[in-house]
């Protein structure tokens, strides 16, 4: 006999309500995808400061051109909201006051990856190629490099590359913008 499990999927103004009864606690490192709460991995040094450097990179680089959001949800639909490491969003930055960016709003959505490196890859990049984030990079920090994502057709991506160190990184959405690998990988 098969035993078949009934998942309840959530959606995310449910999400928020188990915030406000306190269900979720607020130091909760949770994000909703398609429907289920996900317990977040803890960062790690090597990640938090992978993280802080590229912050600092592109709030240098980019100036206003876009508003630089650090571990903040974006959200992808009715039933997901991530929390990317980094997300580049259009400005102003009030306009994300009272809603989180939608994907029409990203310019570029950046996953780094040191433990979870093949959850991002086989359950958040289909997330947001579905959403059609039009582009996404992937930094590997075991493996000294980043994927980068784009085009996204039908859930997935069509165009994908690895750019190892020596390589350059090319901000399609935002003309003239480019980070070598190694600025983004950091010391390592």
């Amino acid at each position: 006999m098969t035993v078949q499990v009934l998942k309840r999927r959530f959606t995310v103004e449910e999400y928020y309500r188990m915030g406000e009864a306190g269900i979720l606690r607020p130091d909760d490192r949770v994000e909703l995808l398609e429907g289920e709460v996900v317990e977040m991995s803890p960062i790690g040094p090597e990640h938090a400061s992978c993280v802080t450097g590229i912050d600092q990179l592109l709030q240098q680089r980019l100036g206003d051109r876009a508003v630089v959001r650090v571990q903040s949800p974006v959200r992808l639909g009715p039933r997901s909201e991530p929390q990317p490491d980094l997300a580049l969003a259009r400005p102003p930055a009030a306009s994300y006051a009272k809603r989180h960016p939608a994907p029409s709003d990203l310019f570029l959505v950046i996953e780094v990856a040191d433990t979870t490196l093949e959850t991002d890859r086989e359950v958040k990049l289909p997330l947001y190629a579905r959403a059609r984030v039009e582009e996404v990079w992937l930094v590997d920090l075991e493996g000294q490099a980043v994927e980068v994502h784009r085009r996204p057709v039908r859930g997935a991506y069509q165009d994908v590359r690895r750019v190892a160190r020596g390589g350059r990184l090319e901000l399609v959405s935002l003309a003239g913008g480019s980070l070598t690998v190694e600025e983004v990988l950091g010391i390592s």
